[in-house]
């Protein structure tokens, strides 16, 4: 089984982490999308969308999140055979799905800060026309891509649409945290893969710096983050790339390949 993916997707983090609870062998390959390596036509072909992670086992490949978590449920179902691993519950499918339903895309890019961001975005879209000219077989699908960049670009220029994802996002931490008044995880005393939707969620809004905004001003989610960053699935999938200095060097890496692509105009 093989993982394409790479720290900085959280979709990607929401996969790796249920890979890693429950046990799950893989083969993980990094594919930095600041980078532009999801636009190489290797990884295009299988994937057209270019969007993170892709999972294949076998002639099986999967690329949207759930389905993906879902069929690692399986595998590890199968694998057991014991019963020590059950199915999720009706209540767990449901946060997985209610998790999913905030993209985090907008806001997300509205939290960089500017310079950075429409640096990066030019960067992305001359990669895309240079794979453009190197397959052009697929030049129909990084056409789309290309659309996409510029309509990405418009949306983050609409207050509206800004406002909506953070609406959407504080809608979720409170039904959230009136959950927590409940349950010592999100659907019940034990961690399941409704908590390895919502994780990733909250290294995010820690990664942009807006942890006391959104998570400390809930008291329960507040422990909540507290507990969840003790397990070693964690700290394996996030604290390794972003947990204190490690995060600026992650950051770091890819801003200087980044830019060096671009003076030497290798995109």
């Amino acid at each position: 089984m093989q993982l394409y993916h790479h720290p900085y997707s959280l979709e990607s983090q929401k996969v790796r982490l249920a890979l890693e609870e429950r046990n799950i062998d893989y083969t993980s390959y990094h594919v930095n999308p600041v980078t532009g390596k999801n636009m190489d036509p290797s990884f295009f072909r299988m994937n057209p969308t270019a969007k993170l992670p892709v999972f294949q086992n076998g002639s099986h490949v999967l690329f949207n999140t759930i389905e993906i978590i879902q069929y690692i449920e399986r595998i590890a179902l199968v694998s057991s055979g014991s019963g020590v691993i059950t199915q999720s519950s009706k209540e767990v499918v449901e946060w997985m799905y209610k998790i999913q339903e905030w993209n985090p895309k907008f806001f997300t890019l509205s939290h960089i800060p500017e310079k950075y961001y429409i640096y990066t975005s030019k960067f992305l879209r001359r990669v895309i026309i240079a794979r453009m000219s190197e397959a052009p077989d697929l030049a129909t699908a990084y056409h789309s891509k290309l659309k996409e960049a510029y309509e990405t670009e418009e949306k983050l220029h609409n207050p509206q649409v800004l406002q909506r994802s953070e609406q959407h996002l504080i809608k979720l931490l409170d039904e959230v945290e009136t959950q927590l008044e409940e349950t010592e995880y999100l659907a019940g005393n034990e961690f399941t893969l409704a908590d390895v939707m919502l994780v990733p969620v909250l290294a995010r809004l820690a990664l942009l710096g807006l942890e006391e905004a959104y998570i400390s001003c809930r008291p329960k989610l507040a422990e909540y983050w507290t507990l969840v960053q003790q397990r070693p699935s964690y700290k394996k999938v996030i604290k390794k790339y972003f947990g204190g200095w490690k995060r600026r060097k992650t950051l770091l890496k890819t801003w200087c390949i980044v830019r060096m692509r671009c003076m030497l105009k290798r995109y």
